[in-house]
């Protein structure tokens, strides 16, 4: 398994983006990313939480593999 980034709320957002989530809505310094029946809560903070960023990936269904090949791009 790839190891997970160390990266801003910001650029975790971006990267949902490119996989296809939108920003549903935002309530103060969180985020709310939706793709379907899928969807995520994103901190945007300086730097997440490698334990923050793996449940985010969690919740929106998708593998670490796949996020991290989106933030390669």
């Amino acid at each position: 398994m790839p190891e997970i980034p160390r990266i801003s709320g910001d650029e975790a957002i971006k990267v949902f983006m490119v996989l296809g989530f939108h920003q549903a809505r935002q309530k103060g310094s969180h985020v709310v990313m939706r793709l379907g029946e899928k969807g995520c809560v994103i901190p945007r903070h300086k730097e997440l939480a490698v334990g923050t960023l793996r449940s985010a990936i969690r919740q929106a269904g998708i593998s670490v593999e796949e996020f991290v090949q989106a933030y390669r791009k």
